[in-house]
């Protein structure tokens, strides 16, 4: 291996326990590649595990890269580096800053191969991030390293386990956090952006019928599961009555919100009991009952809507049909000869979701749709329900 050169850079040595000495310090991302490189994950004919990095996503990589690209990217977190014993600290003539840090200069011998092994560093967190900076249409792009020198491979692979298996932020939290930031977010992030802000809506306003009933990181007396509503509401946003408020330079939140506000108002009125029940002892308000029945409101938009806001009424006079074919809280569900299903045995799949969404249209055109068609003929005596 040829290191006839070397970079120095400014650095921070810490000692957090015996033995255990980190430092932090500052590169142009672009020229990382001539420190360090990512271990992959791989065996070789006599079946040995080498490496821990698993292969890059590119999606991911593609993610991170738009975003780095846009007007002001910024990634604080540091990526963390593997060295050999060749890397060497020298402290400053000023030498300690404190009573747990030393100011000096990281000497870090470069590789002149274009060989991926031939460096003195491993990547043990930060790969993805790594290659989409290497790969960004940028001319730079500093960032923070935290570096350790480890003994060997085994070392830097307890390392990167240990690094990688902390807990990651619960979805709950991201999900609140979500209405309240403006920034380019990842695809699927940004996706739920909006729902996550008609959720807050939901939860926090007194006239709504969620009123404190969502289930949420500051919410834990909530009966109701956040993912749940937020399905809801991606379901209709994506193309059924909340799609009608989207527009090509706006999103109408404020008309999604009312619109919301008034079905769940009169799922809320009509089925009351089963409205005020946990999820435990009413599948209205469990998962199923939740996602199943905002189809059902994009489906009586489908027949109603037309311009015009949707009052809590219209949507009461058009679910009151199905009232006496629900099973929330008792009985049997009948979605067929030999498929009935005890009301408990409803459960969060989707499979499930979708047997129970077929069957409450298939009713509800039935019983509303088709026979509100057959009152416009003049040859028929039936009216409207």
């Amino acid at each position: 291996m040829q290191l006839s050169q070397q970079i120095s850079r400014p650095a921070m040595r810490i000692e957090q326990s015996r033995g255990r000495v980190l430092y932090t310090f500052s590169i142009d991302g672009k020229q990382l590649a001539k420190i360090a490189t990512v271990s992959r994950i791989r065996r070789p004919d006599d079946g040995s595990l080498l490496g821990y990095q698993r292969p890059e996503v590119r999606s991911h990589i593609a993610e991170i890269r738009r975003y780095l690209e846009s007007e002001s990217p910024m990634i604080p977190n540091p990526i963390v580096i593997a060295f050999d014993k060749r890397v060497s600290f020298e402290p400053s003539s000023t030498g300690q800053a404190d009573e747990q840090c030393i100011v000096g200069t990281l000497t870090i011998p470069v590789s002149n191969s274009d060989s991926d092994g031939d460096t003195v560093g491993f990547v043990v967190d930060g790969q993805q991030r790594l290659a989409a900076i290497r790969e960004a249409g940028i001319a730079r792009f500093p960032i923070w390293i935290t570096a350790f020198v480890a003994d060997d491979e085994e070392e830097q692979r307890e390392q990167f386990i240990l690094v990688n298996s902390t807990k990651p932020l619960p979805k709950a939290i991201i999900y609140e956090l979500l209405p309240s930031t403006g920034a380019p977010l990842p695809s699927m992030m940004e996706r739920r952006r909006v729902p996550a802000k008609l959720l807050h809506q939901l939860n926090v306003d007194r006239g709504s019928p969620f009123y404190g009933k969502i289930r949420t990181a500051t919410n834990v007396t909530g009966s109701v599961q956040d993912n749940s509503v937020l399905k809801m509401i991606e379901n209709s946003l994506s193309d059924g009555m909340l799609y009608r408020f989207r527009h090509a330079n706006a999103i109408d939140e404020v008309s999604m919100t009312k619109v919301l506000k008034s079905y769940w108002s009169a799922v809320a009125d009509l089925f009351s009991d089963a409205w005020e029940l946990p999820p435990t002892r009413s599948r209205l308000v469990h998962g199923a009952g939740i996602v199943s029945m905002g189809y059902i409101m994009d489906t009586i938009a489908d027949r109603n809507y037309d311009g015009e806001e949707l009052s809590e009424r219209r949507f009461y006079l058009d679910l009151e049909p199905l009232s006496k074919l629900c099973r929330w809280t008792q009985g049997y569900w009948d979605f067929g000869p030999g498929a009935q299903r005890k009301w408990n045995e409803i459960q969060n799949t989707s499979k499930d979701i979708k047997m129970l969404t077929n069957y409450l249209i298939l009713q509800y055109k039935s019983l509303v749709w088709n026979r509100s068609r057959q009152s416009a003929n003049p040859g028929t005596t039936e009216r409207q329900q």
